[in-house]
């Protein structure tokens, strides 16, 4: 096997085969929960080989091995143990047994939202080819404009459908049926929630509420999702099973639509709409305060493992403005502490270790930032300080710019993809970029001697 010395170390790490409960990856890393967490010897983990990092977060044991390579180490890690231990459902069942409440709703977030995400960085890139073809004067006459509306619009006009599809699919209940109240949340026959707000269209009025569709909602989605759910498990406790596939779905939909109408929905709707306003709020806070703050500090979210819940606020910038200056602000904090990356590691003077350093900074280029934080600029407060500095001059030359995307889910080199249909404003985030990254590589060199002191 080509990894079996890193198994063999990882295992020696970890205190042996047999305290490993379980396993799982993501994009870059190796998770382990063990048994027992007194064993782990914390140096051999962090020297364990082809590994650029270790550390321990909620509960799980997390190895950085990059994109590509995790998979690699994680299969013959499989084949070694026989199998995935307890299988990646109760994996997450163990994970979520480390969590505190708020770190929980987070990750529940998380779990519903990122599946939709290629579905939406489609969309934004879909927005970015109408505008590079309008931007290079290509004339489209009323059909074509129409065909481009379809392509772009639609995953935002039936968000709630996608949002609850995998927000019933999260809780374990029958995705079919989140879809099909999904659906009922944004049906033709309901008033379109964007023209009643315009002032084109008047809302229902029954039993004496305003009712109109849920285009644009997040939370109340979930909420359908979570409902429709527990209803039906609820259900199946007792209706005879002769009747269950007629009277199940048909009260677990009733149920959760009239609820969702005339008692939760309106309450959400205000509340959702409170909170990520005021989020906005802060980000627009004057003399560009707000993105200084975000553009300094959106890595540390990173290291929470916070950052996914952060796509609730991009799909409503989108929704409402069609602009995402999130995906902008995200960008310039990776820029400086990547430039903050690629200083330090040009003062290693061991070439082994400059060339793990390098290695773990490139997946940034590619908005994955995990192996360059663990693995290079959390091993001296003085670079990832550098790194903050710097994205927050980054996120302030933002503000000046006033540069904002169209789209999400894609951040860096694939970012640039968002700004096709503006030339300026591509040649402006380019400059954010290389603004940042210079900032944070400047930073690091000027103090040069201190940093290479704190890497001995």
């Amino acid at each position: 096997m080509k990894y079996e010395e890193s198994i063999n170390k990882l295992f020696e790490a970890v205190g042996g085969k047999d305290n490993i409960q379980n396993y799982e990856h993501c994009a870059t890393r190796l998770r382990i929960i063990l048994k027992d967490d007194k064993k782990v010897d914390k140096e051999k983990a962090e020297n364990v080989p082809e590994s650029r990092g270790y550390f321990f977060n909620t509960g799980q044991h997390q190895f950085i091995f990059g994109t590509g390579k995790v998979n690699s180490v994680y299969s013959e890690l499989e084949q070694v143990m026989g199998g995935s231990t307890d299988g990646s459902d109760d994996f997450k069942d163990n994970v979520y047994q480390n969590l505190n409440p708020v770190q929980r709703v987070v990750r529940i977030l998380a779990d519903i939202l990122v599946p939709l995400i290629p579905a939406l960085v489609t969309t934004g890139l879909l927005m970015g080819v109408r505008g590079l073809l309008l931007e290079l004067g290509l004339n489209m006459d009323e059909s074509t404009l129409t065909l481009f509306e379809m392509l772009t619009d639609t995953a935002f006009a039936f968000l709630p459908v996608l949002i609850a599809y995998s927000a019933t699919r999260k809780f374990g209940g029958n995705p079919i049926l989140g879809i099909v109240v999904g659906l009922m949340m944004v049906a033709p026959q309901l008033p379109n929630a964007w023209a009643v707000a315009a002032g084109n269209a008047d809302p229902l009025v029954i039993f004496g509420l305003d009712i109109v569709g849920y285009q644009g909602s997040i939370f109340p989605a979930i909420i359908v999702g979570w409902m429709v759910s527990k209803l039906e498990k609820w259900f199946r406790t007792f209706i005879p099973q002769m009747m269950d596939l007629v009277v199940t779905p048909f009260l677990s939909i009733t149920i959760t639509l009239t609820v969702m109408l005339f008692i939760l929905g309106p309450i959400l709707q205000v509340a959702e709409s409170t909170v990520i306003n005021s989020i906005v709020y802060l980000i627009e806070a004057p003399l560009g305060i707000g993105y200084i703050i975000f553009g300094g500090l959106q890595q540390l979210i990173v290291i929470t493992g916070l950052h996914h819940s952060i796509g609730i606020i991009e799909i409503s910038l989108l929704n409402n403005t069609g602009e995402n200056i999130i995906q902008t602000l995200t960008t310039v904090s990776m820029a400086g502490q990547f430039g903050a990356a690629i200083g330090a590691s040009l003062l290693f003077k061991d070439k082994v270790k400059r060339s793990n350093a390098i290695s773990s900074a490139v997946p940034t280029l590619f908005g994955i930032t995990e192996p360059l934080l663990f693995g290079v600029n959390l091993r001296s407060l003085r670079v990832f300080g550098s790194g903050i500095a710097a994205g927050a001059l980054g996120g302030f030359v933002t503000y000046l710019l006033g540069l904002t995307s169209t789209g999400m889910g894609i951040t860096f080199l694939p970012g640039l993809l968002l700004y096709t249909g503006d030339w300026i404003a591509m040649i402006q985030y380019i400059a954010v970029t290389a603004i940042s990254f210079t900032a944070g590589f400047l930073l690091v060199r000027v103090q040069g001697s201190a940093i290479r002191e704190s890497f001995k």
